[in-house]
């Protein structure tokens, strides 16, 4: 019996807005000709990336970068998801990045990530699935000069003691 079709959503934790679901799935059916893109795997062998769930169920979370600091810490998370409560639920869980295959063993071993892994090097499952570039990552140096400077008068004047201000502690 085959796996019923899968459906993809793109979620954010960030401010920009994600489309809000629609339909029965509450997802958009996978179309055929982005399951067979390929993805790499550790040693570069190219697979089909609806192979990765056309007989089985999975979760496929796609990161931005394996240099990317949230990204890492993400996949560290993932990373302590036990393989027994997987395999009770019957689920595969499955990271796909935007990176050189080269990277994958060693992105693995930073975060301690043992399920699967695979990179999509040219982004066409990205762009194809419609996944956007975050806004936070398009201002994320400008947003941290704005944070550090609005917060460095408080660091070379720290807060004084409400006493001192005339206030009763």
């Amino acid at each position: 019996m085959a796996a019923p079709a899968p459906v993809t959503r793109q979620v954010s934790g960030g401010t920009v807005p994600v489309p809000a679901p629609s339909g029965p799935d509450r997802g958009q059916p996978l179309a055929a000709a982005v399951a067979e893109l390929p993805v790499l795997d550790a040693r570069g062998q190219r697979v089909p990336f609806g192979a990765l769930f056309r007989e089985r169920r999975a979760v496929v979370v796609f990161v931005r970068h394996f240099l990317c600091y949230i990204c890492k810490e993400y996949v560290e998370d993932l990373a302590k998801i036990p393989k027994s409560f997987l395999q009770e639920a019957n689920v595969t869980l499955i990271v796909i990045g935007q990176s050189s295959y080269h990277h994958i063993e060693s992105f693995c071993r930073l975060t301690g990530y043992s399920h699967e892994i695979y990179v999509d090097p040219e982004r066409e499952i990205y762009k194809r699935l419609g996944m956007k570039r975050g806004e936070e990552i398009r201002r994320g140096f400008s947003m941290l000069v704005r944070l550090v400077s609005n917060s460095r008068p408080q660091v070379i004047h720290p807060p004084r003691p409400p006493k001192v201000l005339g206030l009763q502690a």
